[in-house]
């Protein structure tokens, strides 16, 4: 994994910027907080826009009718299943660095989408790690309510508002490589 990030990230770096850590969200469909009000919700939207659709279909309603629910039944379908895989194959192209210098997390959904964040402007860095070494490092205020966008639509299901380091294997090692980087890079004092 090291070689794959550490090319991606390579691109972005300055001459006198050392990679001090580069990697990837966790892999694969996951469960996330927010799913115990979305999975539900979704169930009972695509289940709804299903009945009515064949219901329709069996009336031989008029064509018009009939192609009507179909972007409902679509939306219902990607909220039960197709979020899981989008969300899934959005980390899997997503890639995450730290220097000594900055942040850097490049995403690449559509387009080739680069952030950078100056390690001694990050205003606050919060650490949500879970029992088996996993977690999320978040730079700059947690939203506590992120988890409530679950639908995919917009942000990613269940992105914090700020920017932040999802499902990381080792979150806390991450987190204290950061702690130490921050202390090393010289203060930028305030412009007057």
């Amino acid at each position: 994994m090291w070689n794959e990030t550490y090319s991606q990230i390579r691109q972005e770096l300055s001459p006198q910027e050392e990679l001090l850590w580069s990697g990837q969200p966790g892999k694969g469909v996951v469960l996330k907080a927010g799913d115990f009000m979305m999975i539900p919700f979704s169930l009972m939207w695509g289940g709804f826009a299903i009945f009515w659709e064949v219901m329709v279909i069996r009336s031989s309603a008029p064509l018009f009718m009939q192609l009507w629910g179909i972007p409902f039944v679509l939306v219902g379908l990607y909220m039960i299943v197709g979020r899981f895989f989008v969300d899934a194959w959005q980390r899997e192209r997503t890639v995450y660095g730290v220097t000594n210098e900055r942040i850097i997390i490049i995403s690449s959904f559509f387009n080739r989408k680069v952030k950078s964040l100056n390690l001694q402007t990050l205003p606050e860095i919060t650490f949500d790690d879970k029992s088996d070494g996993s977690g999320t490092i978040t730079f700059g205020a947690v939203d506590k309510l992120a988890w409530l966008n679950t639908t995919g639509f917009g942000r990613r299901r269940n992105q914090p508002a700020s920017p932040s380091f999802e499902m990381l294997a080792e979150a806390k090692k991450v987190y204290e490589i950061i702690r130490a980087a921050r202390r090393r890079t010289p203060m930028i004092s305030p412009p007057l």
